[in-house]
Parts: structure tokens; sequence; C-alpha cells
């Protein structure tokens, strides 16, 4: 019995095992058949979306043609735009000819230099009237700036840009030897400035561009070393064989800076030069089969000048970026639009494409020595000061009605600390405390540094015992000597942005939000000017003294880079930030395109943006005709390669990027027609109508700040 049962689930799981590979089998032939199903229909799909793509291409490359060209016909916006600037900046001329004001017309040579020459004449040194000189100067300076950095390539020789250089050099200079002369002079007599309660000389005289601090040892007493100027709160301590020496103080704040090497102040904004509309429509007669090449080479090639051209801008560029003892001035406050119109810093004009630049910069040495500020990366802040120790020159004496002083004809000499003859020996160093400029944001501790004349360069050894109060906003330190000091900041502390967001406010009107680690910056367009009209840091406004001013773009950039609030990238910023690099085909006509229907649409920054890849550029789009702001669900994302246009059917919510078509959509040759499928008659009303100065302002904001790429 034993055997049979053993014989029996023997046979049983024989059977149970066919059976269980028989299921097996039928299982993986279901699912290989079913996969075999899935991949077919999958490919299916694909065929089927391959050839909606097609002839969705297809259908793009047929009207690309006349698309084109009704771009182009909007683009002329851009040259009506430059021949107003080229206009105005004529009739600037003639109505300064005309004022007959008396001051000089600084691009006129033979003016400039008399007026420069009969101010080195005049032997008149009262501090206040080289204070109300200095502010023509300044203004002055500003005009051959703003020359430099508005004026197109073609409108300006390279005799004129060097002329224009070298004047504004000669005028720094100038400048700062007439206060050196107006320092002698109030030393001379320093006893009218006697202090009651330590019988030395101290004053305070300031006004909105400098402040100029003062301090005699009339008295040699050592326990009157130290000294606070009440009206500035800046003050030092002195060491013991300074407090009991003939000996003078001087510390000087000039709120712009004319020291640094000129070529800091020639950083241009990003420039890119692409194919226009027109040219591109050349090219797609030329290439109607060969879409992908033609915008393969557009991207390779962004319109490189010629030889000869290169080699003029080129040589443009070393006179720029000569280095010199002094540089060009910081943007002044005006009060009337028209010199607030003028307001600027010099910029060079680059002569090839700043990315291109960029990938040279790459190759570019690096500052070895440590003590060496790299000027790429951090940039002053807040102005110069000037402290320096001076030998007392012989006091003006009264015997009985006559004042008599005994002239040197030495002009103004420094008092030699540490002493010359005693190199080796230790001396103790000074102490300086500076009351920091309310104007003026310092985000983060800054640099202190020391002007090098000999190697023409900011130092950061000399100086020790740093202490920053941010709260009183002072920074006391100890220097081995006396020194020329600025307060240094990283230019890149508010790049790249957080997001940013340009909207429509009214006609001709619009706004736009930029928002860093470090603060969120407002800023208001209308007609040919744009407005700062809020700065808010850690949830408060600041800055209220450049807010709620109708300036230009260009005068807009000065003012933030001055007030500290840098959100500019510059030639040298893609070495310190991480930069989203896009082809500069898709950038530069994204931001025209964007510029020119700024009047009807919001635009907005998109996380997809990092994942579109280097030769596309993917932001939020919204048709907005309110002053309101735009409701997230009111938002669609765009994806631009400076040649095709498409709504793409994720959200900024999806999971993962998809260049997958919305439903009901199409392939465009440009952003203007893609929006144009999707918009009211209003909309589009609006942006033929926009005036061309609000399209070209819209477009130099978002040039100079390049939000596709450093966002």
């Amino acid at each position: 019995k034993s055997s049979g049962k053993k014989k029996t689930s023997k046979a049983e799981r024989l059977r149970l095992q066919k059976e269980e590979e028989e299921r097996r089998l039928k299982e993986e032939e279901e699912a290989r058949l079913q996969a075999q199903e899935e991949e077919a229909a999958r490919l299916e799909k694909e065929r089927i979306e391959q050839e909606q793509k097609a002839k969705l291409e297809a259908k793009d490359q047929e009207r690309r043609e006349s698309e084109l060209a009704e771009l182009h016909s909007l683009e002329q916006k851009f040259l009506s735009a430059q021949q107003w600037k080229t206009d105005y900046r004529a009739r600037a001329k003639w109505e300064h000819y005309l004022s007959c004001d008396g001051s000089p017309d600084p691009t006129v040579l033979q003016e400039i230099n008399t007026f420069m020459s009969l101010w080195r004449e005049d032997q008149n040194e009262d501090i206040q009237l080289v204070m109300e000189k200095g502010e023509l100067v300044l203004k002055l300076i500003e005009k051959l700036q703003f020359l430099l950095l508005d004026t197109p390539p073609n409108e300006i020789t390279e005799k004129e840009t060097v002329q224009y250089q070298e004047s504004i050099l000669e005028l720094q200079n100038l400048l700062h030897q007439k206060y050196n002369g107006a320092t002698e002079h109030l030393l001379r007599s320093a006893n009218m400035y006697e202090d009651s309660e330590t019988g030395n000389m101290q004053a305070v005289i300031k006004d909105k561009n400098v402040t100029f601090c003062i301090w005699a040892n009339l008295k040699k007493k050592v326990r009157f070393k130290n000294h606070v100027f009440c009206d500035a709160q800046h003050g030092f301590d002195l060491p013991k064989s300074l407090a009991v020496s003939s000996v003078a103080v001087r510390i000087f704040h000039t709120r712009y800076d004319h020291v640094s090497p000129l070529w800091l102040q020639c950083q241009s904004v990003p420039k890119l030069e692409v194919l226009d509309s027109k040219e591109l429509t050349r090219h797609s007669k030329d290439n109607v089969e060969e879409p992908e090449e033609e915008e393969k080479k557009a991207r390779e090639e962004p319109n490189m000048p010629s030889e000869e051209e290169t080699c003029s801008d080129g040589r443009k560029s070393a006179v720029l970026f000569k280095e010199n003892s002094s540089s060009v001035a910081d943007i002044n406050e005006t009060t009337t639009e028209e010199e607030t119109e003028k307001k600027s810093e010099i910029l060079e004009i680059p002569s090839q494409d700043p990315l291109m630049q960029e990938e040279m910069n790459d190759k570019e040495e690096v500052i070895t020595d440590e003590n060496i500020v790299d000027l790429q990366q951090f940039v002053p802040v807040g102005g110069v000061y000037h402290i320096d120790a001076l030998q007392l020159p012989p006091q003006v004496k009264q015997i009985k009605d006559w004042s008599m002083v005994e002239l040197h004809d030495v002009g103004l000499e420094a008092y030699p600390y540490p002493p010359e003859e005693a190199e080796d020996a230790t001396h103790p160093p000074i102490q300086i405390t500076l009351r920091l400029s309310d104007d003026v944001m310092y985000f983060k501790d800054p640099v202190i540094a020391r002007w090098d004349p000999a190697g023409q360069q900011w130092r950061t050894d000399g100086i020790s015992n740093i202490t920053y109060e941010r709260q009183e906003k002072s920074v006391t330190f100890e220097m081995g000597a006396f020194y020329t000091i600025a307060l240094l900041q990283d230019a890149h502390l508010n790049l790249p942005y957080q997001a940013w967001e340009l909207r429509p406010t009214g006609m001709d009107e619009a706004l736009l939000l930029v928002t860093t680690v470090c603060a969120a910056v407002q800023v208001q367009i209308k007609g040919n000017q744009c407005m700062l009209s809020a700065v808010v840091v850690e949830e408060k406004e600041v800055l209220s003294h450049v807010t709620g001013k109708w300036i230009s773009p260009l005068g807009l950039r000065a003012v933030l880079k001055k007030a500290g609030v840098n959100i500019f990238p510059g030639e040298y910023s893609p070495k310190y930030v991480s930069v989203n690099r896009k082809a500069p085909l898709a950038e530069v006509r994204a931001y025209q395109q964007m510029a020119l229907v700024a009047s009807a649409f919001a635009f907005a920054w998109s996380k997809w943006n990092l994942e579109a890849g280097q030769e596309q550029v993917v932001f939020k789009v919204s048709e907005h005709l309110k002053a309101d702001s735009v409701k997230d669900k009111d938002w669609s994302l765009y994806m631009f390669n400076g040649q095709k246009a498409q709504k793409l059917k994720i959200t900024e919510t999806s999971e993962a990027f998809s260049e997958e078509l919305e439903e009901d959509s199409e392939f465009h040759s440009t952003l203007y027609h893609m929006l144009k499928d999707f918009a009211s008659k209003e909309a589009i009303d609006k942006v033929e109508t926009a005036s061309f100065l609000f399209v070209d302002v819209v477009y130099q904001l978002l040039l100079a700040m390049r939000v596709l790429t450093y966002s």
C-alpha cells in the first residue's frame, strides 16, 4: 500500500509540475504578446506624433517668411528708438550751446582745456568754492561718461573715445589737486577753527559729494591723541609720537571713486549680437529644407564682426582698460529730469559677444597674491576715504592790523609715519573709526582695503583688528601707516536671481520685479524712463534717497551699483556665479520679442528654464491687460530657441520636464506669433500701438539683467 501511495504522489507531483510549467509558459507568452502590443502602440503613437510634428513644422516653415516679415515690421521700433536717442543727443548739444550758461561743453577739447587751465590758475582755495566748482566738474565727468556709454560705435570715433577718457582723468586729477590746495589753505589758518575744549583745530565741511574732516595738533598734548568728528562720526586714535608732533589729520570721504583703475568702471552691459529678422528671412529662403542646420549655424556663429571692426574695437578696449591712478566718477544725484537722464558711468562697448568673452575670461591668469583684492569679484562701495597725516604749515600771525604768514612753496606735505629713518623698528598702529553712509547697503561685512599707488591695486595687508558694527553702521580698524581706504563688497551677492517677473500696468507702463538672496527690487517703467520704486531688505524698504525718481536704464544701473545693490551681471560674472548658460540666439531674441509684446503680456521665471538645455529658454507667460498681479492659474509655459516657439503642455508644478506641445497648439517662427494664437484682439492692438521708447527701455533692462541666464 505504501508503495502505491508513493507512486501516486510522485505522479501527482509530475502532473502539478507540468501544469505549473504550462501556466508559466502561457503567462510568459501573454506577457510577450502584451509587450509587443504595447510596443506597437507606442511606436504607432510616436509615428503619429512624429507625423503631426512634421506637419506642424512644415506648416511653420511655410509661413516662416511672412511671420519674420511681420516681426521685422514690429522691430522697426528699435530703430526708431535708436534714431530718437541720436536726435536727443544732437538736440542736447545744441541746447547747451544756446544756453550760454558759462559751463564748457566737455566734448569740445578747446572748451574743456580752457576751463581746466583757468581753474588751475585760479588762486582762490576756499574750500566752499572748491566744493561748488567740484560739483560742476562731476557733472562734466558724468556727461562724458554718458556719451561713452550711450553713443553707438558708429557715432563715435576712436579719437573721440580717447579724448573723452583723457578729459575724464584730467578733470579727476585737477579736482583732487584743488581739494589738496583747499586743505593747505585751511591748515594755514588752523587757529581760526580752534576747539575751545582741546585747543586743537577741528572742522567738518560737507556737501552731497564729499565729507571733509580736518584736525590739527596745535597744543601737542598726549591726552588729546584721539578725536571724533561729531558731525561725521569719523574718528582716530594716534600713537603717542604723533600726539606730540606738528601734525594734521585729514579724513576726506568722496562719495565717488576716482582712485580705482579705470577699467573697473568700464564693465560692459551684456550685449549679444544676432541676426535680425530680415537676415533670418533671407536665410530661410536659402535653406528652406534645412532649418535645423540653419539654426545650428546661427547658434554657432553669433554675427562675428569683420576683421577690420574687431581691430578697431580692440584698440578702443585697450584705451578704455588702460590702468590709471584715477577712475571715473560715481554718479551723483541731480535734480532735473534732463540731468537725471544723463546719469551714467563709463561702460565699454564690447567688440564681441560677451558669451565668447566669458570663455576667454575663464583662461585668464588668477591673482596669486592673497593680499591683492580681485576687482573682478569685489568692488568699492560707498566711495573712498583719503586718510592722511599732513605737515602743519606755518600759522597766520596777527601783528597789529596785519595778518602775516610764512609761505613755503612746497604745497601740501605728507607727514611721514612710520618715520622713514626707522623702517626696521616697530611703530604703534593708527586706529581709525569710519561711520558708513546710510545711502549704501552692506549685505555682509565689507572688505577693508588700502590703495597701493605703485601696484595700482587695492590691498588688504597693513590693516588689522577690524571690527564691523552692523547696527551702528561703523567700522573700526588699525593700520600701520596712513592710507587711502575703500570698503569693498562682492559684486555678485545678488546673483543669480531667485525669481523675476515683468508685467504691464498700463499703456506703455510696466513693473519689473527681481528677487535676489539679499533684496527684492521693484522697477517701474514708463515711456522712455524707469523708476526704482522699492528696494526691500529683510521686509524693510531701504534706499529711500534713490527711490521715486524717473531716470534712464543706464542711470538706474549706476544708482543701484553705487548703493551696493548690484543686480546687473558684468563681464567677469560667469567666473563667480553659477550661470545657466544660454545660446546667444535664443537669449537675445527672447529679450527682443518679450520687449515688443510687454505692453500686453506678463513674463516670469520658470524652474524649467534650467532643465531646457543651453539652446532653449523657458519662461511663464500670461496675457495681462489689468494693473493687478497675475494669478498662478493664468500662467502658461513657453519654450523658444530664437527661431521656433512653442507652448508647453507641462505646468510649473509638473513632476518632470517635457517638450510635449500643449494640445491644439502649433509651432511658430516667432514668440510674437506664438502668443498671437491665444491672444485677444485688445492685447494685439496694444502690442502694435506700444511706444517704441517703452519697448526699447524694457529691452535695455532685460538685456542688462540677462534674467534668462542669471536665474
